[in-house]
């Protein structure tokens, strides 16, 4: 069998970011409306802070406004939510990024759940998940909807596909294998307590890794012709599949980095475009 075809996570993110900026231009111009990206991040942590900055420096080149929030490393909970609270009230910011880890002293999901569903263009409040599962107009989790735009490139269609997603998170794992199961797939979830991982691996057809840890998935547990899909990104450009095992079995395969990655930053700048097209009714 030849080597998995790679899935180019770069260019398709490339072509997402240009269309996404010509539909941010035509809608300034229709309504001179600039869409406005809002940051939030709560301390200094070396990796957010790159972070934030990479996505503001990418909202620019998309015609898109940032305005960023830094606060302290010791807000609390309430001022968190004070600030997320008013930034859902401003309609000159359509999108709002709440960027994580915060600190263990700040209780993540009421930050998150502080966020007005219309501006939740990162897809991580309680409403954009629900609307996402059964299948409403709403905000997917910006990895996972980067995901499917990825399949669907490939043409890739998951229905009546065996689909295991590795990797439970509630920004990553459950909200993928919800698309999944929306586009008709079997789905199974496994996690650290799956016993034999490996044997469920092998039945999938499609394969999502998204545990965080390296190398997890080795190529013997990918079924010939699987299609698989590496979220995982750990130090030193690492992902949870080995990559060059699981490239001599798979059919498709996302590399690490160049895969999943600028997908994931696409699909929030796209997002948040269709949100400040919602809110200003054009």
């Amino acid at each position: 069998m030849s080597q998995a075809q790679l899935m180019d996570g770069t260019g398709l993110a490339r072509r997402i970011v240009d269309e996404t900026a010509k539909r941010a231009a035509d809608l300034t111009e229709r309504t001179g409306v600039a869409p406005c990206l809002a940051t939030v991040l709560v301390g200094e942590d070396p990796a957010s802070v790159t972070y934030v900055r990479m996505k503001q420096n990418r909202s620019r080149k998309a015609g898109i406004e940032s305005r960023h929030v830094a606060l302290s490393a010791g807000t609390t909970t309430a001022e968190l939510i004070g600030t997320l609270t008013g930034l859902s009230a401003d309609p000159t910011v359509h999108g709002i990024l709440l960027q994580h880890p915060m600190g263990h002293h700040i209780d993540e999901r009421a930050a998150f759940e502080a966020i007005a569903p219309e501006k939740d263009v990162d897809g991580v409040t309680l409403a954009s998940f629900s609307a996402m599962s059964f299948g409403l107009p709403g905000f997917a989790s910006c990895t996972p909807g980067g995901i499917m735009r990825l399949l669907d490139e490939y043409d890739v269609d998951p229905a009546g596909k065996r689909a295991v997603v590795v990797g439970r998170s509630a920004i990553l794992g459950k909200p993928v294998g919800m698309l999944l199961l929306g586009r008709d797939a079997t789905v199974t979830y496994c996690h650290s307590r799956t016993a034999d991982l490996s044997a469920v691996v092998r039945e999938a057809d499609i394969v999502v890794a998204a545990v965080g840890r390296p190398r997890l998935i080795r190529g013997e547990d990918i079924k010939p012709g699987a299609v698989v899909v590496d979220a995982g990104y750990n130090p030193g450009n690492i992902g949870d599949v080995d990559f060059d095992s699981a490239r001599e079995r798979a059919s498709l395969i996302t590399p690490v980095p160049g895969g999943v990655g600028p997908m994931t930053i696409a699909t929030l700048l796209a997002q948040t475009v269709e949100a400040a097209t919602r809110q200003t009714g054009a």
